[in-house]
């Protein structure tokens, strides 16, 4: 089953703007759109506003943030938050594993939105979106980001591997009929380690602990809620070179003890040189891989780190 993303419709080319143009993204449309399944949403046109349409904006009126069209002077903001409520719920059953929004926008940006004060003059970039904002609040544990952001080859990488996350935590729950179970979360927490510990070991650690405190008369689909909220607390930050460069070095410990003193200076080598930012981090990892078949280290073999998205999108090359 494909993963299932919601995306700005205007971002896969739909001319929903308000000027009746597009802003196709042709990494999300070319690349990824060969792994996902989107779920297309134009919350502007939903509400039943026309293409080409005049231009909204943001304005702070009373206290309130208000979508405004300053050509007409219609308020739109009690038609968008009524909308967003009613299509959040709906997007609920669609097994979504993220959802991608246009920067900038009204109605669906996620940080640094124009808000215009009602008495005239400068914007301040410091607003969200009012359907971003709903499915922020309603949806904490969804990974979103803008696509403004997924330019940035780290934050790109992040947000591919927590949608894979998502996706294999969905699967995992739907697995037997009664969901998650306590053994099949620390076999989940397991697979996952590696992940997490790149990005805060403290937070791997705490859920370790949640886990293995746990009871076996303990609630599992409480436990499976709490450690869902802080898994994605600390995959919401993407891993630094020496939270990678610390997982490198545990991963490496594996092998290191079954090759040859070639093999082990070469694999080290590529570590360091990672760690100096002279290599990217595909490289240490593809040694890891490589050593880890060979030597049939199922341990290994079986950490999403070193396998986290499909390689064909060639994100670890660039981090």
């Amino acid at each position: 089953m494909s993963l299932r993303i919601g995306v700005s419709a205007c971002l896969l080319g739909e001319e929903v703007r308000y000027n009746g143009g597009h802003k196709r993204d042709p990494f999300l449309t070319d690349m990824l759109g060969q792994y996902v399944e989107w779920v297309p949403v134009c919350p502007e046109v939903e509400i039943g506003l026309g293409t080409p349409r005049p231009a909204m904006r943001l304005v702070r009126i009373g206290g309130d943030t208000r979508m405004v069209t300053p050509e007409t002077g219609a308020d739109h903001t009690e038609a968008m938050r009524v909308y967003s409520e009613r299509r959040v719920g709906e997007l609920f059953g669609e097994r979504l594993a993220g959802y991608i929004l246009k920067k900038d926008s009204p109605s669906c940006g996620m940080e640094r939105v124009k808000l215009y004060p009602a008495e005239g003059g400068a914007p301040v970039k410091d607003a969200r979106g009012l359907f971003a904002d709903v499915l922020l609040r309603r949806w904490p544990d969804l990974p979103v980001e803008e696509e403004g952001r997924l330019h940035d080859p780290l934050l790109r990488e992040n947000f591919v591997t927590r949608i894979f996350v998502r996706d294999r935590w969905m699967q995992a729950q739907s697995e037997k009929p009664e969901g998650w179970t306590r053994a099949a979360l620390m076999r989940f927490h397991e697979r996952h380690k590696f992940l997490l510990m790149a990005r805060n070991q403290a937070g791997m650690r705490r859920l370790g602990r949640l886990l293995g405190e746990s009871g076996k008369k303990d609630d599992a689909r409480d436990l499976a809620q709490a450690y869902l909220a802080g898994m994605t607390e600390v995959m919401r930050r993407p891993a630094t070179r020496r939270g990678h460069t610390n997982v490198l070095y545990h991963l490496a410990g594996f092998v290191t003890d079954r090759i040859d003193d070639g093999d082990r200076r070469e694999l080290i080598e590529s570590i360091d040189r990672y760690r100096a930012g002279q290599l990217p981090l595909i490289v240490p990892i593809t040694l890891i891989r490589h050593h880890a078949r060979r030597l049939e280290v199922e341990y290994l073999r079986d950490q999403v780190y070193l396998d986290p998205h499909p390689q064909e999108l060639m994100l670890l090359n660039h981090v």
